[in-house]
């Protein structure tokens, strides 16, 4: 554990993406297996433990401290395994000689039974040093936060690769040297779904050890195609619209939908599968292929809010109440194999016309074709951005050369995207609460309100992103400043009419919502900007908001005539 903690604690500390994969690249080729592997699935997330549970380890630390203790510690750290590694104080007659390895914690937790499982906790913490615990509390809660995604983990480990291999000596003669190609972070993701942890296979192809693992496995997730983000002021000038189709950037997920040799899956953007939360749209499709879109809520021939698809996601089964209440589709704009043939180096208009071919061969109502936008210049397509037929059920626009393959990654230039600007509010700052990890000693998570007729706050949303780390700092002197009262790590923040902090809050959209007491609730609301000169008086009433949720409404409405295919 001491590596892996050690690894853990200079990621969190470590701003520059450069650096953390040098990080994680030496620990990868200094740490044997089957230690490494573990290390790389808790990194990319497909490590987990049921068994155990934060209330276990809250349990376990109220037998040794005292609870009101643990609690005011816990209030003022704001990170539950740091509170927990600082202030477990051990004993001495449980210490066993050495400090477990990584491997032997994963070990015994997949063969512990749910009630042994506190104990092995208790023993480990007794045998860490206060950075082992640490680790050891992240590991167990999958809240690492050490700023790793799972791609950027994937990148470290393509690193490993070494330029090239020495072979055993031959009897005619001596020692020889294999060069060996780079390998991208893509040829790592082709293969990563046919992996299990700890991925020994993995290594030992990168290290030349041994073969590639098989990208032939049936149902496998493909790397995605991303766009980035169009630069209006230059991009536009040296691109040739007629070079580009142009789609809607659909307000729904990412999606692959996979069928092949009878296994039939359903991923998202990251290679998550959740053909589980979707078995109605699993069993509506017929393709033999692979086909990437976006997973939306479709009823009568229209696409829904992204509200209505929130009211499927996330859920580990589903009944057949709320499939009909939201049934589900994806609207297909790209095909990446058709019966057992690779599409992906071919240009999107070839891809296009298969893609058109099948869908149209498709029966059901749950495979759809995204159509194209026609458009005569970039004026034009600026106007239909600004008030898209489509409403609430797009948030822009999507440009894709013409000629473009299909590349993993994000490379600039094929693919662009263009989002409708959002949708801002003057708020007024309601409540506050400590962040976690880099942020547990600030005021970070900003809950905010409208003015309803009788002249009171009605909270209506909650961010925790969009500001500086300058303006945080502002933001947490306002708090501790202009604090009535205390929740635990929640404060209430002193807002009246006459006094408050107005905050300008940008979002993608708002749903009716009977879980808010406002009623509504924002999609993405983030701080665009601190309104220091704005009395609070002067922000936007719970009214103001219904009436722009009624327009939005109104715009979803006029999908029908542009969608249907």
């Amino acid at each position: 554990m001491r590596a892996f903690a050690e690894l853990l604690d200079r990621l969190s500390l470590t701003a520059s993406r450069n650096a953390k994969l040098v990080l994680l690249r030496d620990y990868l080729k200094a740490t044997p297996d089957p230690d490494r592997g573990w290390a790389l699935a808790a990194l990319t997330g497909d490590l987990t433990f049921n068994d155990a549970k934060p209330a276990m380890i809250r349990r376990a630390v109220e037998a040794r401290v005292d609870p009101v203790l643990f609690g005011w510690s816990y209030d003022y750290v704001g990170d539950l395994a740091e509170t927990v590694a600082l202030i477990w104080p051990g004993d001495p007659d449980r210490r066993p000689n050495r400090e477990p390895e990584l491997a032997e914690v994963i070990d015994a937790l997949s063969t512990a039974k749910r009630g042994e499982v506190q104990g092995l906790i208790e023993g480990w913490l007794d045998a860490l040093a206060p950075k082992g615990r640490w680790a050891l509390l992240k590991l167990l809660t999958g809240a690492l936060r050490v700023g790793m995604s799972a791609r950027l983990a994937k990148t470290a480990t393509a690193m490993i690769r070494p330029a090239a291999v020495s072979e055993p000596p031959d009897p005619d003669g001596g020692e020889t040297t294999v060069a060996l190609d780079p390998v991208d972070v893509s040829e790592i993701e082709e293969v990563w779904n046919g992996l299990e942890p700890p991925y020994a296979d993995l290594f030992a192809w990168l290290e030349g050890r041994g073969e590639r693992p098989s990208t032939t496995a049936p149902g496998r997730f493909r790397p995605v195609m991303l766009a980035v983000a169009i630069d209006e002021a230059v991009d536009f000038a040296r691109l040739d619209p007629a070079d580009y189709a142009a789609e809607w950037k659909w307000d729904g997920i990412r999606v692959q939908a996979v069928r092949e040799a009878g296994v039939a899956k359903l991923y998202s953007r990251t290679g998550d599968e959740i053909s589980a939360s979707f078995p109605d749209v699993m069993a509506g499709l017929t393709f033999e292929g692979a086909v990437d879109g976006e997973l939306l809520v479709w009823r009568d021939g229209v696409v829904a809010p992204f509200g209505d698809l929130q009211q499927r996601l996330n859920r580990k089964t589903i009944d057949a109440k709320t499939m009909a209440a939201f049934p589900a589709a994806v609207v297909a704009y790209d095909l990446l194999a058709d019966n057992g043939e690779d599409l992906r180096a071919l240009p999107l208009r070839d891809r296009r016309a298969r893609l058109e071919a099948l869908i149209a061969a498709h029966a059901g109502d749950r495979l759809h074709l995204s159509p194209d936008v026609p458009y005569a210049d970039w004026s034009a397509l600026g106007r239909l951005r600004a008030d898209p037929p489509v409403g609430a059920a797009a948030e822009g626009l999507m440009l894709k050369r013409w000629d473009s393959a299909y590349v993993a990654g994000r490379p600039k230039g094929p693919w662009f995207k263009w989002k409708r600007d959002p949708h801002t509010l003057d708020c007024v700052l309601m409540y506050a609460q400590r962040g976690h990890g880099k942020r547990s000693s600030f005021y970070s998570d900003f809950t905010f309100g409208c003015w309803t007729e009788e002249g009171a706050l009605s909270p209506v949303g909650k961010a925790y992103f969009g500001f500086t780390d300058d303006e945080l700092k502002q933001l947490d002197k306002f708090v501790r400043d202009h604090t009535l009262e205390r929740f635990g790590p929640v404060r209430s923040v002193r807002a009246e009419r006459d006094f408050g902090l107005v905050l300008e809050i940008a979002f993608e959209g708002l749903n009716r919502s009977s879980r808010h007491k406002s009623g509504v609730a924002m999609r993405f609301p983030r701080i665009s900007r601190i309104r220091w000169d704005k009395p609070a008086r002067e922000a936007n009433t719970l009214n103001d908001v219904m009436d722009m949720l009624d327009a939005i409404e109104a715009g979803g409405g006029r999908l029908a005539t542009v969608v249907v295919a």
